[in-house]
């Protein structure tokens, strides 16, 4: 399975759907530290919404085959800016969670990671499965 690592805010629901794609059951839990020793490599969100951490998230993409960039369907603002996603040397994939949630606008979280370039979009909810396994198929 090739190596994945997500970026995102505080709460986009990148541990979540670490959880899901490993088949555990979703328990909310504060990423600390970029934890890399899976298959799956959780960030803290922190490290994409200021510029002080943002060189860690360079630096351990290099230890993933994958990187995908992680956007809630509910978000009101993107913490990517655009063309990002060609300056890394590997698949970069935009992750949309949260598509489950009654306010969620995935059209919209789609258009910000396209416009960050990323190479392909998963749509997913970590509640009820939705995209985990495309997502992980992707990952073979």
């Amino acid at each position: 399975m090739k190596k994945l690592i997500l970026m995102g805010k505080s709460e986009s629901g990148k541990t979540s759907l670490i959880e899901a794609l490993r088949g555990e059951e979703i328990v909310y839990k504060k990423t600390q530290y970029i934890d890399y020793s899976t298959d799956f490599m959780d960030t803290p969100g922190e490290y994409s919404e200021g510029n002080d951490l943002g060189g860690a998230l360079a630096v351990y993409s290099y230890e993933a085959d994958v990187v995908g960039l992680v956007l809630s369907a509910t978000d009101d603002f993107c913490v990517f800016p655009p063309a990002c996603a060609p300056v890394a040397n590997r698949p970069v994939i935009g992750v949309v969670t949260k598509c489950d949630e009654a306010h969620a606008r995935p059209d919209l979280a789609e258009m910000r990671l396209l416009l960050c370039g990323c190479e392909r979009i998963f749509f997913t909810s970590s509640k009820t499965r939705q995209g985990i396994d495309e997502l992980l198929e992707y990952l073979k």
